[in-house]
């Protein structure tokens, strides 16, 4: 019903900056409430920021928000995540996904297949 594809990973300075997109396509077009999640090797999936079907409010937990952005352009179809200030402990897979619902603890019903960002000191 929902697939969604990351794009935008790779390696960067601490410090830099990366913008991470998915692309989201649904049959019904559907519009969802998105979110970004991430992965470190040997750590639990972690949620770094959610947006609402319109764009209007965003979520984000606190070792991000000062440093992360998201957005969307349903027009596209497209869901960004920009990173600035870059820190080796933002190292990691990170993931898309289309939520169930809105708020805590984030439940999704799809992702993306990942991408990989690699932060160096």
């Amino acid at each position: 019903q929902v697939q969604l594809v990351e794009s935008g990973g790779g390696l960067v300075q601490a410090g830099g900056s990366l913008r991470l997109s998915c692309a989201v396509s649904a049959r019904t077009n559907t519009i969802y409430n998105m979110g970004w999640f991430r992965q470190a090797p040997g750590k639990e999936r972690e949620f770094v920021a959610a947006i609402n079907w319109s764009g209007a409010n965003t979520n984000y937990p606190d070792s991000v928000k000062a440093r992360f952005t998201i957005s969307r352009d349903n027009a596209k179809n497209t869901v960004y995540l920009q990173m600035n200030n870059l820190k080796p402990e933002d190292t990691a897979v990170y993931y898309c996904a289309a939520l169930r619902g809105w708020g805590e603890p984030w439940p999704s019903n799809y992702w993306g297949q990942g991408t990989h960002v690699t932060v160096s000191s």
